[in-house]
């Protein structure tokens, strides 16, 4: 088994970031206080983590979208005119038909919004449709500067479905809310290749471990 991980060129975290930069950093505390002499237990080995690996075809991305509870002080005519100015509209379908569309839902119907500016497709972070959404809409418009603080965007997960936004703003749970084309692996590789993060809440990747499916008692 360890000879044929050693065959793979790369591994790329699709989930948990979080747990393996602090399997990281406890690596180094470890390391350094088996280096000073402490003494670590039985057992203890900190240069290993517990990970499962997918092969990049048997992935499934699904989108992250968004719902925002409120329009920032706009009136409805203000907010449509001010997409407008950034965005085609057009009558469309609850989910995006390719990349580089944006579904909306305002106003009780489903709307497709189209950049006039296309993202610069070199820019693999600002070529994301998440990154267009935030970047020409969410942040100028809405004034969402940063939609891992603000509390007037929520996230929906893509296995929710697009019935779960519609259902949000109908219930006056949200004034808006927006539907994304899924991001695909080769986009999440680029990023990386590119030293770069993935935008907070872009993807959702399918399948997930069941929880509790392996337990270690400590």
């Amino acid at each position: 088994m360890v000879a044929a991980f050693d065959g793979i060129p790369s591994l790329y975290i699709a989930d948990g970031h979080h747990r393996a930069a602090s399997a990281a950093r406890a690596r180094t505390e470890v390391s350094s206080r088996a280096l000073a002499g402490a003494s670590l237990g039985d057992g203890a080995d900190a240069s290993t983590m517990l990970a499962v690996a997918f092969p990049h075809d048997q992935v499934q991305i699904l989108p992250y979208n968004r719902s925002v509870k409120d329009l920032g002080g706009l009136s409805s005519g203000e907010f449509l005119k001010a997409i407008a100015e950034r965005f085609d509209l057009s009558p469309g379908p609850a989910m995006p038909a390719r990349r580089g569309e944006i579904a909306m839902y305002f106003d009780g119907r489903w709307q497709t919004l189209r950049p006039r500016v296309p993202a610069d497709p070199s820019d693999p972070i600002g070529a994301l449709d998440v990154s267009v959404l935030q970047d020409q809409l969410l942040a100028p418009i809405l004034k969402i500067a940063d939609v891992r603080t603000d509390k007037r965007i929520d996230f929906v997960g893509g296995a929710r479905g697009t019935g779960e936004l519609q259902n949000l703003v109908d219930r006056g749970q949200a004034a808006v809310a927006f539907s994304l084309y899924p991001v695909g692996v080769a986009d999440l590789i680029a990023v990386s290749g590119a030293g770069a993060i993935m935008p907070p809440k872009s993807t959702w990747f399918e399948p997930k471990l069941r929880d509790g499916l392996l337990i270690h008692l400590i």
